[in-house]
């Protein structure tokens, strides 16, 4: 799985960090990076609460369990917010340019292409074949018609989403720590430790908080995998992309995000042992994406 000799293309996409790989530096790019995020979360949210006057609880409760459309696209596409953190910390201090990070950009679109068309073809297959629910019939949430008019912003605002993750553990911390160690049990283990850790929500989550941090952990090991055999961070975000659509868009668990959500799935975070069993189902799709993906880069 993590022979050196599959990720000389790794090697190349990194070359560009070497110059300023110091630890020092990238410390500091994280620490401008997220102060950038949460400067421009945070003029953004006070602006829009002045703006609801005295509806202003309501609109911050809907936010924050992402119930309604507006509240969604606003969570999504607030991530737009760290890929401009990313992009100016790794100007400003590694004197780098964000589509550097991102890798070849003809290789790019071609790899994103490729592994989109075979995900998308593996989830066709998985979600005719039966089981047909997830062990109860699912419950609508949204109008097919108004769902479908929402489509083309609800996909634009999930890549954001999922395109700011990857840039910053994948095409800043990864590729920083790798031009500084040579070591993949530092450079893709500490960004996915990282990404597990943002995954931990004990207060959401409950008893089962532990095991979706860890889900996350190798999720993020995976998508790793991928950067380094891939050399661009395509199919790192297609993968991720594909995983979103699928609980943001499609199926969503009930008690938050759910508001761009064809349908909510029979049980809730609180159904603690229903999620627990699911688990290792998700683990199962997880993993089948990977090797999807895998497949696909080495056309």
């Amino acid at each position: 799985m993590f022979r050196r000799t599959d990720y000389r293309a790794h090697r190349r996409l990194v070359d560009p960090a070497r110059e300023k790989a110091q630890l020092w530096r990238l410390i500091m790019g994280l620490i401008l990076a997220s102060g950038v995020y949460l400067i421009c979360n945070q003029t953004m949210y006070r602006t829009l609460f002045t703006w609801q006057g005295k509806n202003v609880e309501a609109f911050a409760r809907s936010l924050a369990a992402g119930t309604t459309p507006i509240a969604m696209y606003l969570t999504l596409l607030s991530f737009g917010f760290m890929i401009l953190g990313v992009a100016i910390a790794l100007r400003v201090v590694h004197n780098r340019g964000l589509p550097a990070a991102l890798g070849d950009g003809q290789l790019f679109r071609q790899q994103m292409v490729s592994v989109l068309v075979l995900l998308i073809l593996i989830n066709i297959a998985i979600w005719v074949l039966p089981p047909w629910d997830l062990g109860a019939p699912l419950v609508p949430n949204m109008n097919l018609s108004l769902w479908a008019v929402l489509l083309p912003f609800s996909f634009v605002a999930v890549f954001i989403q999922v395109s700011a993750e990857e840039i910053l553990f994948r095409g800043y911390i990864q590729q920083q720590l790798a031009a500084r160690f040579d070591s993949p049990l530092i450079w893709m283990l500490m960004p996915a430790g990282l990404f597990g850790l943002g995954h931990y929500l004990p207060d959401t989550a409950g008893p089962n908080a532990l095991p979706i941090a860890l889900w996350a952990m190798i999720f993020g090991i995976m998508m790793a995998d991928l950067t380094a055999r891939a050399g661009t961070l395509a199919p790192a975000i297609a993968v991720h992309f594909i995983n979103n659509v699928t609980a943001i868009l499609i199926v969503s668990l009930p008690d938050e995000l759910s508001g761009l959500s064809l349908y909510l799935s029979p049980f809730s975070l609180d159904d603690t042992e229903t999620v627990r069993a699911w688990l290792p189902v998700e683990f199962g799709f997880m993993i089948v994406s990977w090797l999807g993906a895998r497949l696909a880069i080495r056309r």
